[in-house]
């Protein structure tokens, strides 16, 4: 099949990667940075005969997402920053009940309303589990529109494979830029994974009669729910951490980022490069599961760090969790919708290196 390439922006095309991978049902409310992807679904899912409503809010987009991803749908919601907050309550109950689910963030800036601007503030929202009890769910943060598409279609995949929800972590600048995009290949619905767990009709389906809940009212065999699904999150941390990384290994000082701020990184990367300074850049594309162990390594390796980031600081909870005291960790953000420049980065660079 010949190469597929478009002009897209991002918020189209996460859209279209979800109708490729076999997203059959998609409910959303408008929130500014994400409003275009909202409106792709509103067209592209009825002309592709799938399932597309526009909730009366936040809150009942992520209930029906909850019922039908219940039903063995392949079903996906998005929203920016105030709008996944209100989506949290529905987020806990849907790991709780283990539904494999979609979900996109747009970022943008807060607390409360805040902006409509880019932002990355919602890190900690995102991977320390926004909502209550005890759960995480993936993480994936994309730095590019193609790694936008390429992400969301993976995001089915993993949400399927692990029976949990998977978060698609963007900020507004990939949502509304536009770049060359390849795009995926069309699944055929009829092959996508079988889910016997899930309830529905049981006439053609074969299924038995299932009970889909996030509630137990005896403690004990909470308990043991709770940590069984803690052991697939271990299995999953052993496996699964991703990132991509730029001269780590012969630089003394590793930049660390993610998203929009990682393509500012490796622009004041090059910077250093051009004036003889040797850097390197270490960026996760798994925000859960950290890349942990990736970081662990190079702190045991004596590097140091300087993480960049859209906000005043979550990330580099992570790394210093990470290095467990054995490197110095340096920090350099913007916040509020405004984001850092090569040049600011590169100064910081040189502050540290006293070059």
């Amino acid at each position: 099949m010949a190469e597929e390439k478009r002009l897209m922006k991002g918020n189209d095309a996460i859209g279209e990667a979800a109708i490729r991978a076999g997203c059959t049902a998609y409910f959303g409310y408008p929130i500014t940075p994400q409003n275009e992807l909202t409106a792709y679904m509103a067209k592209n899912m009825i002309d592709n005969k799938r399932t597309f409503i526009q909730a009366e809010s936040e809150v009942a987009a992520i209930n029906m997402v909850y019922g039908a991803a219940a039903t063995g749908a392949r079903a996906m919601t998005s929203s920016s920053s105030p709008g996944i907050s209100l989506k949290q309550e529905g987020i806990s109950y849907a790991c709780g009940a283990d539904l494999p689910l979609v979900v996109v963030n747009v970022m943008r800036s807060g607390p409360g309303l805040g902006g409509i601007v880019p932002s990355q503030a919602d890190y900690f929202q995102s991977t320390r589990g926004g909502g209550h009890g005890d759960y995480y769910h993936f993480v994936l943060a994309p730095k590019s529109v193609q790694e936008a598409a390429d992400l969301t279609y993976e995001a089915f995949d993993l949400a399927d494979e692990w029976r949990m929800p998977a978060m698609v972590l963007a900020d507004g600048l990939i949502g509304q830029m536009m770049e060359g995009v390849v795009l995926p290949e069309k699944r055929d619905l009829s092959k996508l994974p079988k889910k016997p767990w899930a309830v529905g009709h049981q006439g053609e389906l074969k299924r038995p009669i299932n009970h889909v809940t996030s509630i137990n009212l005896v403690p004990q065999e909470l308990e043991a729910t709770v940590k069984a699904r803690f052991e697939r999150y271990a299995k999953i941390k052993a496996s699964l951490q991703r990132y991509e990384e730029v001269n780590t290994d012969t630089s003394d000082l590793v930049l660390v980022a993610y998203g929009t701020a990682s393509r500012v990184a490796l622009g004041a990367l090059e910077l250093a490069k051009a004036d003889g300074i040797n850097v390197g850049l270490l960026r996760p594309i798994t925000l859960w599961p950290y890349p942990e162990k990736r970081v662990s390594e190079l702190a045991q390796k004596g590097k140091r760090f300087l993480v960049v980031e859209m906000s005043m600081g979550q990330m580099v909870e992570d790394v210093r969790l990470a290095v467990n005291g054995r490197a110095q960790i340096d920090f350099y953000g913007r916040t509020g919708g405004m984001i850092p420049t090569e040049d600011e980065v590169y100064a910081e660079i040189r502050r540290i290196l006293k070059k």
